[in-house]
């Protein structure tokens, strides 16, 4: 009898390793996952790489593979509300939706926008961050300037950026790279108004007829420039 509750106790045992094992292979292969080499950032052919730089890799068809991952922080560079007219080029001046995971820093606070699509007109022209020279060079206007920008694209972390068509995103990437960042962790991936994913946090919503626009759902990132200190 006491042999029969041995091999019994012993079987009950065996079960729970087994099964603490399969869950410690489980665990270890999602997180590998999340964790596998991304390809390396590649511009995609046509006028969406020539134009914006969008990436024939990661973008808004295959954004869902890559989210989640604790090595690299999501931006979409979109305002809440765009002073240009993005409606004349088939776009939306609102924020009218987000991926799940991205947070949204305002392009247009952090440096003066240029080469917008003439239909577009100007977007906001108000105080920013940098500013962008003829030449080329990204000038700090505060002390803190720089340590905005560390802190909202983090070096150590791969950086997936989007926005409503891609430009400001394309704009972003190539402020980054001029700053110092690795070019070989920052990605393009597009236009939030092309996703078909699985992800997408509707912002804009018709009640009774009338449009309305869930600004609190997007993690929004202002800036108070009357905080700030200038640089003399």
């Amino acid at each position: 009898m006491k042999s029969k509750n041995l091999i019994v106790i012993i079987v009950i045992l065996l079960t729970f390793v087994a099964g603490g094992v399969t869950s410690y292979f489980i665990f270890n292969n999602d997180s590998d996952i999340k964790k596998q080499a991304l390809p390396k950032p590649e511009i995609t052919d046509g006028v969406r790489g020539t134009m914006f730089g969008i990436d024939k890799n990661i973008n808004e068809e295959t954004i869902d593979n890559y989210l989640n991952r604790d090595d690299s922080v999501y931006r979409d560079m979109r305002m809440l509300i765009d002073e240009g007219d993005y409606e004349s080029i088939g776009g939306d001046s609102y924020l009218s939706g987000i991926i799940k995971g991205f947070e949204a820093v305002p392009f247009p606070f952090l440096v003066n926008v240029t080469g917008l699509p003439e239909e577009v007109g100007n977007t906001y022209q108000g105080t920013t961050l940098f500013t962008l020279t003829e030449d080329g060079e990204y000038i700090a206007n505060y002390k803190e300037s720089m340590e905005y920008l560390k802190y909202y694209f983090p070096k150590d972390k791969n950086i997936f950026l989007m926005c409503g068509g891609g430009g400001y995103s394309g704009m972003m990437k190539s402020m980054l790279i001029a700053l110092g960042w690795d070019k070989d962790k920052i990605y393009n991936t597009g236009g939030h108004w092309y996703y078909k994913g699985n992800n997408n946090i509707a912002i804009k919503n018709t009640t009774s007829g009338k449009v309305n626009y869930d600004f609190w759902k997007v993690t929004y990132h202002n800036i108070d420039f009357n905080k700030l200190h200038k640089v003399k």
